[in-house]
């Protein structure tokens, strides 16, 4: 019938009618308008769920959200691409010649509010062993979220590593 459209659905019916209904329609049933155009079936639809929100209704990031979450916010709005990574390394993954870290909410299994949430030499060697496991002639530019750097500002220049410090440099898209 030659359209494109995009359909938002809240609540189970999304999957009780909505999905079902529209696999019909691609199996060529013949309910609806599908016998009066002369439907024979055909094309295809991709169907998504929403994550939980990163953000709060005042735009700060929520307390109670998982690494995975904001890992996938922090990974779209750097590189404008759905994150594929797990959520078991603070590395991302590189993109156009960035690599990107995210230490947050006990990634390298230290939850106390200055353990893996911060960046210092020995986080910031974990994350280059990551990024050397995956792409092992990488040298290239880093970007790393975290709660605070105790890498001064020359290191940081010295390494190539831009610090963004969340939550304050995670932003809500408005």
């Amino acid at each position: 019938m030659g359209r494109r459209y995009i359909g938002i659905e809240m609540g189970d019916h999304a999957v009780t009618h909505c999905a079902p209904r529209l696999n019909k329609v691609i199996e060529g049933e013949q309910g609806g308008i599908s016998q009066s155009v002369g439907w024979k079936g055909g094309g295809g639809f991709r169907f998504y769920r929403l994550g939980p929100p990163v953000f709060d209704e005042d735009g700060h990031v929520r307390g109670d959200i998982r690494f995975p979450t904001l890992a996938a916010h922090v990974w779209f709005s750097e590189t404008n691409a759905p994150w594929k990574g797990k959520g078991r390394s603070p590395f991302l993954g590189i993109h156009d010649g960035r690599a990107y870290a995210l230490l947050y909410n006990g990634i390298l299994g230290d939850r106390r509010p200055d353990g893996g949430n911060v960046l210092t030499r020995a986080t910031l060697d974990i994350i280059r062993d990551a990024v050397a496991r995956k792409a092992p002639s990488f040298a290239g530019p880093l970007t790393i979220y975290g709660e605070q750097s105790r890498l001064g500002p020359t290191t940081l220049a010295r390494e190539d590593i831009t610090f963004k410090q969340t939550p304050y440099d995670v932003k809500a898209r408005r």
